[in-house]
């Protein structure tokens, strides 16, 4: 059995050497599965010529049988993974920026409210796959394509606007945007643009500087280096703080947050948990006023 992957590999590639790639084997190994398979049959798989190898009649049969039989297995392990609420451990793939500067403060919370179910956080952006990384579920902000093999459960609407400290703001900036250095960042470069789109602001920078993650822009723009396009959630607890201000309010910037898992969030009790708790502490954020 353990042997039948090498061989469905290459007959499929109808070569060892792509085979031992694929599986990350060596050539030998997967030459040697192939003869085990071939000892205990009593026949010929492959026809071997000039270092190529071609299926025998017995070969093809045996490929049809064993693509059936290990694309069975895939689909039992992922409606095991799928189901297994009784795990005590739930893996969640969250954006970086969002992990750090939201989710991980309020994990603290809900271990107290949920002590029996561990959150295994992996810090992790774009597109995912549960099953090969190990994750049952995926915060994502939607602003790639997600595949249609995945559920999307809308988490809340992303708004942002200009943030900064507020005593730059109304000493060294004057209340006026035009005096402020903005911060871009390589990650969201059109983050500015397309809150001037929204906004309808006309306001240009007195300077700018770049930053290579999102992270670093606002962590800048705390430490009064500039002013920052800052979202909600991730500017939440430094504006509640009073660490930042949104002068200008924040505008929707047409992406959503989603929660992505294999089936509806409600057929796992760990995730309808988790979903829950995600819903009713999200609804906690409040829309920064503008400066009066």
């Amino acid at each position: 059995m353990a042997a039948l992957p090498a061989f469905e590999a290459a007959a499929r590639h109808q070569s060892f050497s792509r085979a031992a790639e694929e599986l990350n084997l060596t050539h030998g190994a997967v030459s040697r599965a192939v003869a085990q398979i071939e000892e205990r049959l009593g026949i010929q798989l492959f026809v071997r010529r000039n270092r190529r190898v071609w299926l025998t009649p017995a070969g093809e049969r045996l490929l049809r049988a064993t693509g059936s039989a290990l694309d069975g297995l895939e689909h039992a392990v992922e409606d095991i993974h799928r189901h297994d609420g009784n795990s005590p451990i739930l893996t969640v793939s969250c954006e970086p920026s969002l992990a750090m500067r939201w989710l991980m403060p309020r994990l603290g919370a809900f271990r107290e409210a949920f002590p029996d179910l561990n959150i295994d956080l992996r810090m992790a952006g774009g597109p995912v796959d549960l099953l090969s990384d190990g994750c049952d579920v995926a915060i994502r902000r939607a602003d790639y394509g997600i595949s249609d093999h995945y559920i999307t459960t809308h988490l809340w609407s992303e708004y942002a606007g200009p943030v900064c400290d507020p005593e730059c703001w109304e000493t060294i900036l004057d209340r006026n945007l035009s005096n402020a250095r903005w911060l871009h960042t390589r990650t969201r470069p059109e983050a500015w643009d397309d809150w001037k789109r929204a906004s309808g602001s006309d306001a240009l920078p007195a300077s700018e500087q770049y930053f290579d993650h999102f992270f670093f822009a606002l962590q800048a723009a705390v430490n009064r280096l500039g002013t920052a396009i800052g979202p909600l959630p991730l500017v939440a607890d430094d504006l509640t703080a009073g660490r930042l201000i949104a002068p200008l309010g924040m505008v929707a910037t047409g992406y959503d947050y989603v929660l992505i898992t294999l089936d509806v969030p409600q057929r796992d009790p760990r995730i309808a948990v988790f979903f829950d708790w995600l819903m009713t502490t999200a609804r906690e954020m409040e829309m920064p006023p503008k400066a009066g």
